[in-house]
């Protein structure tokens, strides 16, 4: 099997291809630089995104706080926190870089990415 990836590690953007050679082993090639190969290598057996999305605000001058996660969280569970994120509603004031959800059963710290004065 094999599956054609644009790398993100960097600014370079190299065109890799990842190739199952049997079950447990991957081959991956096209990277300039040896963080082209740890992507392609999660990408495939892994993938995991960083998560920005908005909270309701009670009070404040902005009605929605914008947040993101601290870590990259694995694709299949985005959907259970933006469903999770968007039952939260906060109030003013808050800070950026304040854990605004910590799942710590699933290892996810969410933070805000703005401060909101009262």
């Amino acid at each position: 099997m094999k599956k054609d990836l644009i790398c993100i590690a960097c600014p370079l953007g190299c065109r890799l291809t990842a190739r199952w050679l049997n079950e447990s082993a991957i081959e991956i090639t096209g990277n300039r630089c040896p963080r082209g190969e740890e992507y392609g290598r999660e990408e495939v057996v892994e993938p995991k995104r960083v998560v920005t999305a908005t909270v309701r605000l009670k009070s404040g001058f902005l009605k929605r706080l914008p947040v993101t996660t601290k870590r990259p969280v694995p694709k299949d569970k985005i959907a259970a926190l933006l469903n999770r994120l968007y039952t939260i509603e906060l109030s003013a004031p808050v800070i950026r870089g304040e854990v605004v959800l910590d799942m710590a059963d699933d290892g996810v710290q969410v933070l805000s990415s703005r401060t909101v004065k009262k």
